[in-house]
C-alpha cells in the first residue's frame, strides 16, 4: 500500500510536469506579438511602423463618406461617381 501512494506521487510528478512542458511549449509567441512583449525589440517594430508611415502621401487625400445602413448603397455609390465626375 505504502509503496502504491509513493510510487504513485512520482508518477503524477511526471505526468503534470509533462503537461506542463506542453503548454509552455504551445504558449510560444509569434515575432510580432514577442516585439509587443518584449521592450528592446518593440523599439525596431516602431521605427519600421514610422518609416511605412513617413512613405504614405497624407497631403492629398480625401475624405470619402461612406453610404448609411438605411441608404441603398448602389445608389449611394452612382451618386458619388457622379459628383467625382463633376469635379
Amino acid at each position: 500500500m505504502l509503496l502504491l501512494v509513493v510510487g504513485g506521487s512520482f508518477g503524477l510528478k511526471e505526468f503534470t510536469q509533462i503537461r506542463y512542458d506542453a503548454q509552455r511549449h504551445r504558449k510560444r509567441l509569434d515575432p510580432e506579438l514577442e516585439a509587443q512583449v518584449n521592450v528592446q525589440r518593440q523599439s525596431n517594430v516602431l521605427e519600421d511602423e514610422y518609416e511605412k508611415i513617413q512613405q504614405v502621401n497624407l497631403d492629398e487625400w480625401k475624405n470619402i463618406r461612406g453610404p448609411r445602413p438605411w441608404e441603398d448603397s448602389r445608389d449611394f455609390q452612382e451618386q458619388q461617381r457622379s459628383r467625382q465626375n463633376k469635379d
